[in-house]
């Protein structure tokens, strides 16, 4: 499995340093794929060899091989940060097609396998809109409303394969569900949530409505119990004011992670405590 999850981190690394060109340019409305990486400092394309996520930043110190401007830690950050989320998805996941492998069904096996390249997707997907919402407090639709196609797309066809239309239809429930309480929200109290929380709700309670409704209870629950924390923390270190000025996305991502990753523990841990388990 640690070779697994080391395959997927390198992977994850290089995903990250696409994600690095992403979140630069998709709020700028510029083109992804041209003109190539270059030094915002001077202008010189990236080379290759100096295109290696991590390791470049590393060998080159920090510094741009043509103009020696320095390069923002951030960017291996990201590839390290997304490199680690890869690998940590791959272990969560890895038993799950491995069972299916032990069975030796080819539907269960590809239907394990999508299911895999389903979170690993919302993954990627976390970190760029994390990263976009934090520098922007924008969540680009270009990015959110295809991710509503791609990973229920890939849900929905795992669950085909499997037989299990009761998870397609709880998909499609929880996320309805979590796209209306914000929507309502966003309704109820104008400027406490905007349209991009609204439609990411949507998103992420697709997947939270496919892991269970454990999970979607947390994973809904647990964006707000984040952003409370957070907002504490700020306001105490006088980071932002009352007034605003701190982005929910992030707390949004995190929450959901948490409700699809130990959703299930935690509630029953909750019932246990209210003595209704």
């Amino acid at each position: 499995m640690i070779v697994f999850a080391a395959l997927a981190g390198v992977f994850g690394s290089m995903i990250g340093s696409f994600l690095n060109v992403v979140v630069f340019r998709v709020p700028a409305g510029r083109s992804i794929v041209a003109p190539p990486s270059a030094c915002p400092s001077c202008g010189a394309r990236i080379r290759a060899v100096d295109n290696i996520p991590v390791v470049s930043w590393l060998v080159l110190r920090g510094r741009c091989r043509d103009c020696g401007a320095a390069i923002s830690i951030r960017y291996p950050a990201v590839e390290l940060g997304t490199a680690l989320g890869f690998a940590g998805v791959t272990l969560w996941r890895l038993p799950s097609l491995l069972d299916a492998v032990a069975s030796g069904s080819g539907t269960r096996i590809a239907a394990a396998a999508l299911e895999l390249v389903a979170y690993l997707y919302l993954m990627a997907v976390s970190v760029a809109l994390a990263l976009i919402d934090l520098d922007t407090h924008r969540l680009p639709d270009i990015i959110v409303l295809p991710a509503y196609a791609v990973g229920g797309g890939l849900l929905a066809l795992a669950g085909a394969l499997e037989g299990d239309g009761w998870s397609v239809l709880r998909m499609v429930i929880g996320g309805a569900a979590a796209y209306l309480l914000y929507l309502l929200l966003g309704l109820t109290k104008p400027g406490a949530m905007g349209f991009g929380d609204i439609k990411l709700a949507g998103l992420l309670g697709l997947y939270l409505g496919w892991a269970g409704w454990s999970a979607l209870a947390v994973g809904v629950f647990g964006g707000f119990v984040v952003g409370g924390i957070v907002a504490v923390i700020l306001l105490a270190a006088r980071r932002v004011t009352r007034r605003g000025g701190l982005p929910f996305g992030p707390s949004m991502l995190a929450g959901a992670w948490l409700g699809l990753v130990a959703g299930h523990t935690i509630w029953n841990a909750y019932l246990r405590l209210v003595g209704l388990a």
